[in-house]
């Protein structure tokens, strides 16, 4: 049986902890966040098949909304913003936008972190009534700087892409823009970790 300990930090409380520890811990951390693209592509896989009364499932939602967005031309980082949009369907019924902002925010500018966390007040625009909720609830962010991009986010792609005999691009196709995204963030706290280590 081989033993891996050695490669583990040896402290059972932080108070205990050690450089040596810690650069044992960096050395797992730095290939482990660089692949966090393959856990975001696993993780949206989870939506296939997961319909909840829409005529489409949540994956195919995801990648109609993102084909939408590549074909529009806007870049990579938009484009997966809108890809993973919904991501937190399957944690976070009741804020789902919330889990995927967490997720995007390092990576991308504050307009697209904004738009992901405010995307479900913007797209009850279109539905909130219905429900006999107050439609205008996104008027409340009216003036911020963002509040038209998420506008027209919700507009173009997101509420658009129920459609099902949309030829949306296949999973494989957003791969590389995902896995190069989340490979490196813009800003994080344990963004010197990974830049020490390059």
């Amino acid at each position: 049986m081989n033993d891996a300990s050695h490669d583990r930090a040896r402290f059972t409380a932080m108070t205990e902890g050690t450089q040596a520890d810690w650069q044992i811990i960096a050395s797992h951390f730095v290939p482990f966040a660089a692949s966090g693209g393959k856990r975001i592509l696993d993780h949206l896989r989870l939506l296939d098949g997961d319909f909840g009364g829409f005529p489409v499932d949540r994956l195919q939602h995801s990648l109609q909304t993102a084909t939408r967005a590549h074909r529009d031309g806007r870049p990579d980082d938009y484009v997966v913003m809108a890809l993973i949009h919904d991501i937190g369907d399957t944690l976070g019924a009741y804020n789902h936008p919330d889990i995927a902002a967490a997720i995007i925010k390092p990576f991308v500018s504050e307009e697209l972190h904004w738009i992901t966390a405010q995307h479900g007040v913007f797209q009850g625009y279109y539905f909130f009534h219905h429900l006999g909720m107050d439609r205008d609830l996104r008027e409340n962010f009216r003036g911020h700087p963002h509040f038209e991009a998420c506008a027209e986010f919700c507009e173009k792609y997101d509420q658009a892409a129920f459609d099902p005999s949309y030829d949306s691009a296949p999973l494989s196709f957003f791969e590389p823009m995902v896995m190069s995204l989340f490979e490196h963030p813009q800003q994080s706290l344990y963004a010197r970790v990974v830049d020490n280590a390059a």
